[in-house]
């Protein structure tokens, strides 16, 4: 058997400054979007255990759990979006200091 040939191509894609920032802050944007479609999911999983007239006490508190875990992995992504929003301004900052 030999090795896999990859075809060669080379698109052509033409994104300046302006685009590239563009495409960091809406992914900046589409991130946190998911972010807070999350939460809610997390939230609206302690309604229904809350609201469930059956849910035992272990119950709650495995709910609670899981949260609490899933909350944690967001705020760490927030970190990285926070990180990843400084840099994108930035760019910005130097963008305006060339202009100068």
């Amino acid at each position: 058997m030999g090795m896999p040939e990859i075809p060669d191509f080379s698109p052509h894609i033409n994104i300046d400054r302006k685009d590239a920032i563009n495409l960091l802050l809406t992914s900046i944007a589409l991130e946190e979007l998911s972010l807070a479609h999350i939460m809610n999911a997390e939230g609206e999983k302690l309604q229904k255990v809350i609201n469930d007239g059956d849910s035992t006490f272990d119950d709650l508190m495995e709910a609670n759990s899981s949260v609490e875990r899933m909350l944690r992995n967001v705020i760490k992504k927030e970190m990285l979006l926070q990180f990843k929003l400084e840099d994108v301004i930035e760019l910005i900052d130097e963008k305006d200091h060339d202009e100068v």
